[in-house]
């Protein structure tokens, strides 16, 4: 396989593409990204572009990749203004798109990392979501509307190209070591926030299923939209007694404007989104990407004591520094004769 990887200098880039170059059967990895990996990696091939991937077209025609793994799409509305989502979401994949099916292309396969934030939360929403289910009312915030178009691309795109195998994997709320959600810097809080009167249940996915889940993705035959998360589901107040952690109550009314003083305090953003889904919380179907043969090694439970036990074991010996990429120093490591290398 020769694959290309999106948003490389982002968490999953990285993540992923370390992965990858760690299977055989990948004779290529080339990231493009508007900045350097986060990581070390010692195969991938880095392309810097803009946020747009107006040099996509020429990437993939000049590397003949035949597998393109899309992990940039932004779902954390508190990074980044609602012009640049558009930007990096739909122009992006547009761009992606196009570049896919371009003359001299050879790619194959288009796996897209997504969120279940394309269902909203609202309080009459089903139980859990399935693949199919529509969302139960038209979205009301930059990231979700972004999402929601970047969804009708991939699926104009499916339909009238189906010689490429696309996959779109819609991933829920995130946990782990070393990833920073929304949910993340909520939990590591010293008083967590929650909506008054409400005590909604919640699925996470741990950080090493997702990295799992896209390898599979990009290495197995799954064409079609899936929902990945954790089995099982957890409330919101049991996941903060799992990390021992007090609740600060927002008002049930005007809950919007009771958010501005923790971010212009800076203690936390919590954006609209995530507000619904304190208050509302939602449930996915995650059965059908395990019939395509996928295991879970966490459970929506287990992602949270883990994260629960690193909280505590951080509060024992502190947080190790984290690691900044330096293109110098990993060259270094790469082909200097001074380093050993195991397999040499």
């Amino acid at each position: 396989m020769r694959v290309l990887v999106t948003g490389l200098g982002t968490f999953w880039g990285s993540r992923i593409a370390q992965t990858l170059e760690r299977r055989h059967d990948v004779d290529l990895v080339v990231g493009v990204d508007t900045h350097a990996p986060r990581v070390p990696l010692r195969r991938t091939e880095f392309v810097h572009a803009d946020a747009s991937y107006a040099i996509l077209r020429r990437v993939v025609r000049a590397t003949q990749v035949d597998t393109v793994l899309h992990t940039h799409l932004e779902v954390d509305s508190t990074r980044v203004s609602g012009r640049r989502l558009h930007e990096v979401n739909v122009i992006g994949t547009m761009n992606l798109l196009a570049a896919a099916t371009a003359e001299g292309s050879a790619v194959e396969k288009v796996v897209l990392k997504t969120s279940t934030l394309v269902y909203g939360s609202n309080f009459d929403d089903p139980y859990f979501f399935r693949e199919t289910t529509r969302r139960t009312h038209p979205p009301t915030t930059p990231v979700e509307r972004s999402l929601l178009e970047v969804d009708a691309l991939v699926d104009d795109f499916a339909e009238d190209h189906p010689e490429v195998a696309v996959t779109s994997l819609r991933f829920a709320n995130v946990l782990g070591d070393d990833v920073s959600t929304v949910f993340s810097r909520m939990l590591r809080m010293p008083v967590v926030p929650e909506v008054f009167g409400y005590d909604p249940r919640l699925q996470f996915v741990h950080e090493d299923d997702v990295t799992r889940a896209l390898a599979h993705a990009t290495t197995h035959d799954a064409r079609g939209t899936y929902n990945v998360a954790g089995p099982g589901v957890i409330t919101w107040g049991e996941a903060c007694r799992a990390v021992a952690r007090r609740r600060l109550a927002l008002p049930p009314v005007f809950t919007g404007p009771a958010r501005v003083p923790l971010r212009l305090l800076r203690v936390i953003d919590i954006p609209p989104e995530v507000l619904s889904i304190l208050r509302y919380g939602r449930g996915v179907d995650t059965s059908a990407f395990v019939a395509t043969g996928f295991e879970y090694t966490h459970t929506t439970p287990s992602t949270v004591d883990a994260f629960a036990r690193a909280r505590r074991l951080e509060r024992v010996v502190g947080t190790p520094p984290a690691y900044e990429y330096e293109r110098d120093v990993e060259e270094f490591f790469r082909s200097s004769r001074a380093v050993v290398h195991p397999e040499g």
